[in-house]
């Protein structure tokens, strides 16, 4: 049985190519850790910008780990059976975890390194609660007051995500909200705003501003992916204990933190010339930062309150249609994902609601596992893939992330169930008109 790692990876120095720096909004300058101290604490910035392969995870923070890690590996055996494939499909399951998901991988050590500091508050944003729930449990352990800003449609579809934020401490609240200028501006232009992560960040980092508080962020930072490696890690040594090879690692990607933790340590395998898997990116189609953005600098949030970010972005301004993968509606890709992309390091696809869901449903069928909306991204690539094989017969092994469970989405399910639920695919020229808004740095 695999042991929990006791080191995270940095993949930037082993890419052929150091990322571009995130750009001051206001000079267009390369941002130093002066510019980052009012939102992070030293140690996390440190992370951010380090360029050291690997990093020790704190006991204290392996301590809480332990609750949970290591996450188990399932063989899909009988997902095997009903697509009648001789591919073999390995789960990395982190629907274990206390707040059911990946999350509390990279919530637990920001958690931990605030408190060290004395920071006594953190703020965030959420999208589908997967975070926030994260983020709250985090807080409770190291004794830490929480403040959650939700995605209304989030907020509105899962009450329930919104009750274990309350639970572990945590107060919550609509984005966007009236407590905020960002938050206030959106409703005055629009009463019944969606909301979307973009404008969600602006109201947390709008709210980080007492000398005690920091902001918190769930995912998009290098330090952030780092955290999450710990899934990929572990993986390895499973798959080694079993005598597989993977000739497909397949992950869903919002802002690109379950993505990059599977993805991370096996490409650092590949760049080694020990494994030569095919990386997929799998994206929803409603939000499809990959396939369709731009790669260009851009804020991470909405009112333009963050450093200017070179990702693939459907700009700042973009508000994403509601679909039940909350945590994949984000208007950007993660920075260091997106130079990686750019390089042709892995790929990417998108995949429309329904198709997803037909999958998440096979899954729980065969599996009995209910998988939450973000996974079913993965799974539809993995099912598309073996069904491939049942046709070449070729015996693949296919590995990818189930970051969640989906016992607090079952609205989602339900209207998929009644055959209520709709694809949302994005207009050409909706994506034009938000393009239009990316902010022009001199480079």
């Amino acid at each position: 049985m695999a042991s929990p790692p006791t080191r995270w990876y940095n993949i930037v120095p082993d890419l052929p190519e150091p990322p571009p720096p995130p750009l001051h909004p206001g000079t267009h300058r390369p941002v130093g850790p002066e510019d980052l101290a009012p939102l992070f604490p030293e140690e996390l910035i440190a992370q951010e910008v380090s360029t050291a392969p690997f990093l020790e995870i704190p006991e204290e923070v392996r301590e809480v780990y332990r609750l949970w890690r290591p996450t188990p590996l399932i063989r899909a055996s009988r997902l095997e059976k009903a697509l009648r494939t001789p591919a073999r499909i390995y789960l990395k399951y982190e629907g274990v975890s206390p707040a059911g998901s990946h999350k509390p991988n990279t919530a637990v050590p920001q958690a931990y390194y605030n408190a060290r500091q004395g920071i006594r508050r953190l703020v965030t944003e959420t999208g589908a609660g997967q975070w926030g729930s994260a983020l709250a449990f985090a807080c409770a352990q190291f004794d830490l007051s929480c403040e959650i800003w939700m995605v209304r449609t989030s907020y509105d579809q899962k009450p329930y995500r919104r009750s274990m934020m309350s639970l572990y401490g945590a107060t919550v609240h609509a984005s966007p909200s009236p407590l905020t200028t960002s938050g206030a501006k959106i409703l005055a232009e629009n009463p019944t705003s969606p909301g979307s992560l973009g404008i969600a960040i602006s109201e947390a980092v709008e709210s980080a501003t007492p000398e005690d508080t920091r902001y918190a962020l769930g995912s998009v930072l290098n330090h952030v992916l780092m955290h999450q490696t710990v899934i990929g890690e572990e993986a390895l040594e499973q798959l080694t204990e079993l005598d597989e090879t993977p000739d497909l690692i397949v992950g869903c990607t919002g802002g690109g933190s379950n993505f990059a933790g599977l993805a991370f340590p096996f490409l650092r395998e590949k760049l080694k010339g020990r494994i030569n898997p095919r990386i997929l990116a799998v994206e929803p189609a409603s939000c499809p930062s990959f396939t369709r953005g731009r790669y260009a600098y851009d804020y991470g949030d909405t009112a333009g309150f963050t450093p200017l970010l070179k990702m693939h972005t459907l700009g700042h301004d973009f508000v994403p249609d509601p679909i039940h993968a909350g945590g994949l509606r984000y208007h950007g890709m993660a920075p260091l994902l997106s130079h990686m992309y750019e390089l042709g390091l892995f790929e990417a696809v998108a995949k429309p609601q329904r198709e997803c869901f037909e999958a998440g449903v096979l899954f729980a069928r065969t599996q009995g596992i209910v998988p939450a909306p973000e996974p079913t991204h993965a799974l539809a690539a993995a099912v598309e893939e073996a069904r491939r094989c049942a046709t070449t017969g070729e015996p693949k092994v296919i590995v990818t992330a189930l970051c969640g469970h989906g016992h607090l989405d079952m609205a989602a399910y339900d209207r998929y169930l009644s055959g209520e639920m709709e694809d949302h695919d994005l207009p050409q020229e909706r994506l034009d008109a938000s393009l239009t808004g990316l902010p022009h740095p001199v480079e």
